[in-house]
């Protein structure tokens, strides 16, 4: 259910517009903290897409201020490597921004190349030889420089099971053996240093234990996720100690930070001593792909409301747009679910659509027993999207709510990266 004073709140505001609960945010942002245990999280600005939000988070108890951007692109904006001046120097989402995928964006590569101020802030993936050729081209290109190139290596944190493959399709970068010849790779230029390494468990931090409508696979799900864990943390302190062996016979400085984990998983791989650092983002607005978990249960931040245009049957209304399927295998989990009025569900023959959405009255729910209660034209429905930061994609702004003892206050109106037209999805 959506709190009557966030709806009370935009009342005012003429939709479709994003609404932002700020007490389901910070008390995220404190439960995601409270579950990694004092090991500081890394921020993953694709689950966020907004620079007010991420400036909220870096400053609060638990962040270590560091961000995981998905492009380098992103990266250098968020640095201010594109029109600095005093103001994007200052600012606490610049200074620490690790990228979470390789680059092969040459004009990027360039523009990092020649920065000097960039050098300092960023941190480039890698698992390929191919990918540091790229980069030295771009370093051949740009001349003589100060300042190496920051790298962390992206090693393989899938669970194989035979001929399984439970996880993310990430790096070829498995072994300790493969992991310390890309460190050689890396140590054999000296306008390069290894920054860091990553492990992301996709199959512990992105699965569900509670999967919707199949609660017979959860035990199966929670062993998979528990052996997964232990040979994860078995072969990410071997691949650490390779890599630091390598490090230390070529005289190059020991690595910054090790990262690993997710929102899913922060509770599990905290106890892992190799690791200095963890990743989250999605937990902070609680989409609906984070409500099938038994270790947390997040708060529900992020919404985004539609008009309603149509009654087309006695059971149905008709909102505008609202097509804001979620990335990831196509199925229902992908669609955004309508929360308010409640008693409303997306119609299986349409979905969500590009200009608009019906949705129907399931049974039993309000307005079954008549026709009066549904919503009228013109008011407004109340959606979850299924994974965060996408939904602001869609959105210039994002309307900011406080909830208070006598009601919710809108207290401010925040540019989205889209409305700061950059686009990084």
């Amino acid at each position: 259910m959506v709190p009557e004073s966030v709806i009370a709140a935009t009342a005012g505001l003429e939709p479709p517009y994003a609404v932002l609960d700020l007490e389901a945010f910070r008390r995220n942002a404190a439960d995601l903290a409270a579950r990694a245990n004092d090991v500081p999280i890394r921020v993953a600005t694709k689950s966020v897409r907004c620079r007010h939000l991420l400036r909220m988070v870096v400053a609060l108890p638990g962040y270590g201020g560091g961000l995981l951007a998905s492009s380098l692109a992103e990266a250098l904006w968020l640095a201010g490597a594109q029109g600095r001046d005093t103001e994007a120097d200052a600012d606490p989402v610049s200074r620490d921004i690790v990228v979470g995928y390789p680059s092969v964006d040459r004009s990027s590569l360039a523009a990092l190349a020649a920065d000097e101020v960039a050098r300092t802030r960023l941190t480039l993936m890698i698992d390929d030889p191919a990918q540091l050729a790229l980069l030295r081209q771009a370093l051949d290109q740009a001349g003589p420089c100060e300042t190496p190139v920051r790298v962390c290596l992206d090693v393989d944190a899938s669970y194989r099971l035979g001929p399984a493959h439970l996880g993310a399709r990430r790096s070829p970068i498995r072994t300790p053996e493969q992991a310390a010849e890309l460190t050689d790779h890396v140590v054999a230029d000296p306008r390069l240093l290894l920054d860091g390494v990553m492990f992301y468990d996709a199959q512990i931090a992105g699965i569900p234990d509670r999967p919707a409508g199949a609660a017979w696979a959860a035990p199966a799900v929670r062993l998979l996720k528990r052996t997964s864990a232990l040979e994860l943390a078995s072969r990410r302190t071997a691949v650490i100690a390779a890599v630091s062996e390598r490090l230390r016979h070529a005289g190059r400085p020991r690595l910054r930070f090790v990262n690993g984990g997710g929102t899913g998983s922060l509770e599990v791989v905290r106890r892992d001593a190799v690791l200095t650092e963890l990743a989250a983002g999605s937990g902070l607005l609680a989409p609906t792909l984070f409500d099938g978990y038994r270790a947390f249960t997040p708060a529900p931040a992020a919404y985004f409301v539609l008009p309603v245009l149509r009654r087309p049957a006695p059971d149905l209304v008709t909102c505008a747009a609202g097509g804001f399927v979620a990335s990831g295998p196509a199925g229902s989990d992908r669609l955004p679910t309508p929360v308010h009025p409640p008693g409303l569900a997306l119609t299986a023959a349409e979905g969500a659509g590009e200009v608009q959405t019906p949705l129907r009255v399931q049974r039993g729910g309000r307005g079954a027993s008549g026709e009066e209660a549904l919503p009228t034209i013109g008011s407004a429905v109340w959606f979850r999207h299924a994974k965060a930061g996408e939904l602001l994609e869609h959105f210039d702004a994002l309307h900011l709510v406080r909830r208070g003892v006598r009601g919710g206050t809108l207290v401010d109106t925040v540019p989205t990266y889209r409305g700061e037209l950059r686009s990084y999805g």
